[in-house]
């Protein structure tokens, strides 16, 4: 069965698993304000605002590809900017399983990639917060994510810069200022 509007948006043929430097969004399921609230310019962050910050740092220590440039929990998403140092080799899958002499189709992205970094990310992120909350199962992120490749410094300045200024940006936002 063929899953309809399941195209991927990552840039077709670019090998994610190279060294570069990307700026990813993350929201969460429904746009929920699950990880805090900003009054007055400042984030009250809340227990799941906390877990996002500790995982995402945490992703660092357990992946030895990437680097954490600046990064925003915000109420119901979060930006951050990545540097992969790259992997060695063919970003290619381990081979794929025969059934019956027909190629098997692997699944998730590949390992050590920016998809596997951001994977493993929001299953860490939901399992700790479901626990917490005691609501197994339940969605906390939207299905996808953005990304957006940095192709130089001066972009890099200008993501960072608007890290930086999110916060105090959020009630100018047009979808969280009313």
């Amino acid at each position: 069965m063929r899953l309809q509007n399941r195209r991927s948006i990552r840039l077709r043929g670019f090998d994610y698993t190279s060294a570069g430097a990307y700026f990813v969004t993350l929201c969460t399921y429904r746009r929920r304000r699950v990880f805090g609230a900003i009054a007055g310019g400042r984030f009250a962050a809340t227990a799941a605002g906390r877990i996002a910050e500790d995982e995402w740092r945490q992703s660092a220590v357990i992946r030895s590809e990437i680097e954490l440039g600046p990064f925003v929990v915000m109420p119901d998403h979060f930006h951050a900017l990545v540097i992969h140092r790259g992997v060695a080799g063919p970003s290619t899958s381990p081979p794929r399983p025969r059934l019956h002499g027909a190629a098997l189709r692997p699944t998730g992205p590949p390992p050590a990639s920016l998809g596997a970094l951001i994977a493993g990310f929001k299953a860490a992120v939901t399992t700790r917060v479901n626990g917490l909350q005691e609501t197994p199962g339940e969605r906390l992120w939207h299905r996808n994510y953005h990304e957006r490749i940095v192709r130089d410094d001066r972009a890099y300045r200008c993501i960072a810069a608007y890290i930086d200024r999110n916060r105090a940006r959020w009630w100018d936002d047009r979808d969280h200022g009313r």
